[in-house]
């Protein structure tokens, strides 16, 4: 049932990535862009923004729009990590990934222009008709993507390849909470953004559902089978990158999860049967198989 809802979360986003490619110049550049935002994926980060954006009333036709934005930063951000100079992956999701596609220079492009797409989305009338609300969002994401967030999680994770000792629970926490955490913190508090209320709730949420999400992944990249998970697995083992698998034992991370998903849906809790969506989505990032 809740997989339903996720692959119908899923489809309108979608459907609106689609109509903002349309609008572009056919072009090399806008089919790659097309590729690496429209090669499947869970959407977990858009269907944060529609869900929080339900809770908070805020129109379906905006919680869009501010659903494919995180979107194409995320995209974005997986073009650039499959790079031979970040992570060197030739698949994504069980396909080439775009610069094996394409080429190098064509994937530094598509999520260059992948990143500022998600700009222009927020910064237009049809994401929100008040000025002040759509500053918060472009303000927020720009912290979330860049120096403060994400960008320097992905640093963070570069220097601890090359670092004399490995990273220990508290450096590997702040580093994913930058590099994966970030860009789920904006995407759940999208919604009360735009609702222009308090998003307090919402971040206490993402933050406990992001690391999660993190510690299921180095759970997988040990137990998962490559491929469901469309991607070669075990890099950071056979790297010696710390891990919170590789930190805290395999059924020390799961029982950390778990842990996280309870404080998660606890959290829920003023929103009664309405934040069961978001329980299901607790649930579901730490019994995913891939």
């Amino acid at each position: 049932m809740f997989r339903e809802v996720l692959a119908d979360h899923a489809t309108r986003v979608d459907a609106t990535l689609v109509a903002l490619f349309d609008e572009l110049e056919p072009s090399e550049l806008s089919d790659a862009m097309r590729y690496a935002a429209l090669s499947g994926g869970k959407r977990l980060r858009a269907f944060l923004v529609l869900e929080g954006s339900a809770l908070y009333g805020v129109r379906p036709q905006q919680a869009d729009r501010a659903a494919a934005a995180v979107e194409c930063i995320h995209a974005y951000s997986l073009v650039h990590d499959d790079l031979p100079a970040m992570d060197d992956d030739d698949l994504r999701r069980g396909k080439p990934t775009v610069h094996v596609k394409w080429d190098e220079a064509t994937a530094v492009l598509a999520g260059d222009a992948l990143q500022t797409l998600a700009f222009e989305v927020l910064a237009s009338s049809r994401t929100s008709a008040d000025a002040n609300i759509r500053l918060r969002l472009i303000t927020s994401m720009a912290e979330a993507a860049g120096a403060r967030g994400m960008v320097l999680g992905q640093i963070q994770d570069i220097a601890a390849e090359t670092a004399k000792t490995p990273l220990d629970l508290g450096q590997i926490t702040e580093l994913q909470a930058n590099k994966t955490g970030a860009l789920f913190r904006w995407a759940a508090e999208a919604g009360p953004v735009m609702g222009n209320t308090n998003t307090g709730t919402m971040r206490d949420y993402a933050e406990a559902v992001g690391l999660a999400f993190q510690i299921a992944d180095d759970i997988l990249d040990v137990e998962g089978d490559a491929a469901k998970a469309g991607k070669r697995l075990q890099k950071d083992r056979d790297a010696g990158k710390a891990t919170f698998v590789s930190l805290l034992g395999l059924e020390g991370a799961k029982t950390k999860a778990e842990q996280l998903i309870e404080q998660a849906c606890d959290g829920l809790e003023p929103f009664g049967g309405t934040g069961d969506n978001l329980r299901h989505l607790a649930r579901f990032i730490i019994d995913r198989d891939m």
